[in-house]
Order: structure tokens, then C-alpha cells, then sequence
């Protein structure tokens, strides 16, 4: 046991739990970075982030089916999340299927079934393990705000201006659907493996679909962000992205940090 509180990585996650919250954001935006970096030089075709971040999504989701099929409890899940998650998926479906209908329709609608799936195990079959409660961030704060947004700030494509509105409001939710989630979490002070598993697998997809609008824009030299679909849709796009990756990266580093450690349950110390 002295060996494992000792070990280099244990050594390293406690110096950075010491530091000040300056050193923290500065070590994390140069791991951003180097990843980054790493990702632009190994990936030839960028367009294959967007499949590898729903591909991840689709795997966080199918953990959670597991976990509701073999556990036979919802404890620790939020119900919003996954509604609001259902929501963007249903209306990212749809454009898809209308606008593209490609390998990124076929993943949203796998995803979604699954989705819908988690939602009818929690309000009917597992009700009885949900903690509602906990689960107390109201959708309406997170709903109203994308669709008014989607409105003024949508792609100036060829399709019809309905279908751009939808495409924008799926980007927008999809960027603040976990919030129910971490606030559930936040609430608990703790968080079970498998969900521990899946918001991990969130974390991922995001920072994956961060990564193509970045590498865009840097290949570009910043001429990406007004190509021919709007003057403001891709910067706000690129923020969305941004402020995903942002929400979840607090969470991320205790996931990592517990399973270095070799912990089954991931502790939140402070608010994520």
C-alpha cells in the first residue's frame, strides 16, 4: 500500500493538487496543446474526428445500457442529460438523414436508440433507483436559450433556412446537454464506474470535435472561421466546442486521477 501512495503517478497528481488554480489551467491548456499537436500530425483526413467523436459517444452510451442491463440500477444517472441528449440527437438525426444522410446519420441513430432506450429504463423499469432530487437542473435554462440562439445564428447553406435552424439548435444543446448530469454528480460528491465510464467517454468525444475546428482554423490561418456558411456560425461553433470541452475537462482530471490510483468511484472534492 506505501508503494501505490508513493508511486510516480500518485507523486504527480498530488503536486498538481497542490499548485494554485493559474498552474493548473496553464498545465492543462499545454496538454491541450501537445495533444493537439499530436492529433494533427497522425490524423491525415480531419473530417475523421467528427466520426471518432460520435463513435466515442455511441460507446459512452452502450456503457450505460450495460451498466442498466447487468446492475439493474439507474443510481447516479441523470434523466435530463440523457433527455436533453435524446433531444439533439433526434434533431441532428433528422438533418442529417435531409442534408447528408452518411456514416454520421448512421451513428446518430444508433446513438439515439440507445439514448431512448436509457430514458425508458430510468422513468419506467428502474424508477425506483433514480434520485430525483439530485437531478435538479431545469432543462428550460438550457432549451430556450439554444433554440432563441439557432434563430439569429445558424449556417448560410443551400438547404432549407427550417433545416439550418435545427442543424445549429442540435450543435448548441449538444454543447451544454451535460450539465444536468455534472450537476447531479456535483450533488453526490461522488460518481459509480460506469457513469464515471461514460461522462469520461463525453470528455473524449468532445475534445475530438474540438480538435477539428481548431486544426481547421490553425491550417487555415484563421480563414476557416468565414468560409461561405455564415460570418458568425463557425466562430460560435468553434466556442460551443470550446465550452463543452471546458465543462468536462474538470471531471476528466479526476476520472484520471482516480483511476491512477486505482479507485472504483471518482470523488469530486470541490464543484465541477
Amino acid at each position: 500500500m506505501g508503494r501505490r501512495r508513493n508511486s510516480p503517478v500518485n507523486e504527480l497528481f498530488g503536486w498538481i493538487r497542490k499548485q494554485s488554480m493559474k498552474v493548473k489551467i496553464f498545465l492543462g491548456v499545454i496538454t491541450a496543446i501537445l495533444s493537439l499537436v499530436g492529433l494533427k500530425y497522425s490524423v491525415k483526413d480531419h473530417n475523421h474526428f467528427f466520426v471518432a467523436s460520435e463513435a466515442v459517444h455511441a460507446a459512452g452510451i452502450f456503457v450505460l445500457v450495460y451498466k442498466l442491463i447487468t446492475k439493474k440500477t439507474c443510481s447516479g444517472l441523470s434523466l435530463k442529460s440523457q433527455e436533453l441528449t435524446a433531444l439533439f440527437l433526434a434533431v441532428r438525426f433528422y438533418c442529417s438523414f435531409v442534408m447528408e444522410g452518411d456514416i454520421h446519420t448512421v451513428l446518430d441513430f444508433l446513438t439515439l436508440v440507445a439514448t431512448v432506450w436509457v430514458i425508458y429504463m430510468i422513468r419506467f423499469k428502474l424508477n425506483s433507483t433514480y434520485i430525483e432530487e439530485l437531478d435538479n437542473f431545469p432543462m428550460y435554462y438550457l432549451v430556450i436559450p439554444c433554440a432563441i440562439l439557432s434563430i439569429f445564428i445558424h449556417p448560410s447553406t443551400h438547404h432549407n433556412a427550417i433545416n439550418r435552424m435545427c442543424w445549429a439548435f442540435s450543435v448548441f444543446l449538444e454543447s451544454v446537454s451535460v450539465l444536468p448530469q455534472l450537476r447531479l454528480m456535483q450533488n453526490a460528491k461522488m460518481v459509480e464506474p460506469f457513469t464515471a465510464h461514460y461522462v469520461f467517454a463525453l470528455g473524449i468525444a468532445r475534445f475530438l470535435g474540438c480538435a477539428h475546428w481548431i486544426i481547421q482554423v490553425i491550417e487555415t490561418r484563421g480563414a476557416y472561421l468565414f468560409v461561405r456558411t455564415g460570418v458568425l456560425w463557425i466562430p460560435v461553433v468553434l466556442v460551443s466546442e470550446i465550452v463543452q470541452t471546458f465543462i468536462l475537462a474538470d471531471f476528466c482530471y479526476y476520472y484520471v486521477k482516480s483511476v491512477m490510483e486505482g479507485q472504483l468511484l471518482v470523488r469530486l472534492p470541490c464543484p465541477v
